[in-house]
């Protein structure tokens, strides 16, 4: 992979840092306290008068939980080389990410399972998942798939999803708080293209309304040829990643929530004689 070179990013190092301070919240008194280094200097970096030590810079960014990306854009604008690789999936060392994430998918089986990139598009899914979207516009599931225009575009599954609502009220949560934490104009832009899409009528058994959902996992129920199917959908990632692909990837999992789906979802899996 060619990474740029140093000094080559125009957008100054002080207005990045300031712009990932405000982003969480902090004044400079705040991220002092929380990186040890004195308010004066801090606010010397963000006036651009001072230039952190590489060793600095990558405190101050892991303290405002900047994503690896973007770490390395502040070690560019600072004139240092970046140090956080992301592995194109042609290169030989991505065989090993690529194995990682593949064993992680085929034991959920036969719960449906996928992985998806910072950008919600999907780069990996068992068989499962493929029979769960089955029935989709082939338009939707030709790569590259965008899991959220999958589930809740009409012409994806999002007819078939029983609970479309609070389903929709899930995703569009992690949307806004993904646009939060990394501020990407396409997860904005896609933000803004769902909430044209037909709105579901509010059900008395859909508790969207409220934000409530079952803790640690959602519930999906999607209408199948084969039945009801209803799911606890949870997400996993790769929390210690040091590689910026592997880091932005979320594993989405659909664990079945009955002894029906649990049955479906067998005999989905069986081999065909």
């Amino acid at each position: 992979m060619t990474m740029p070179q140093p000094g080559m990013y125009a957008r100054p190092l002080g207005d990045l840092l300031k712009e990932w301070r405000l982003r969480r919240r902090l004044t400079q008194v705040d991220l002092a306290c929380i990186t040890e280094i004195p308010t004066k200097r801090l606010a010397a970096m963000e006036n651009g008068r001072d230039v952190p030590t590489q060793d600095m810079l990558l405190r101050i960014a892991e303290r405002l939980r900047v994503p690896l990306r973007e770490q390395n854009t502040m070690l560019l604008a600072a004139g240092m080389a970046p140090i956080f690789q992301a592995l194109d999936s042609q290169q030989p060392g991505a065989d090993g990410a690529r194995q990682a994430i593949n064993t992680v998918l085929a034991t959920q089986e036969p719960n449906p399972a996928c992985a998806i990139d910072r950008r919600w598009y999907v780069v990996a899914a068992n068989r499962a998942f493929s029979a769960m979207i089955a029935g989709a516009d082939p338009i939707l599931t030709k790569p590259p798939i965008n899991f959220v225009r999958l589930t809740l575009h009409p012409a994806g599954i999002a007819l078939r999803i029983a609970n479309l609502g609070q389903w929709r009220a899930y995703l569009e949560s992690r949307l806004r708080r993904r646009i939060e934490l990394r501020g990407d104009d396409f997860l904005s832009d896609l933000l803004e293209e769902i909430a044209d899409y037909p709105t579901p009528p509010t059900r008395d058994d859909d508790p969207s309304v409220d934000g409530v959902y079952a803790g640690f996992a959602v519930p999906l129920r999607v209408e199948t040829y084969a039945g009801t199917m209803s799911f606890l959908s949870t997400t996993t990632v790769f929390g210690t990643a040091v590689d910026i692909l592997l880091s932005e990837l979320t594993i989405e999992s659909f664990l079945a929530a009955d002894e029906g789906t649990k049955n479906i979802l067998l005999r989905q899996a069986e081999p065909a004689n």
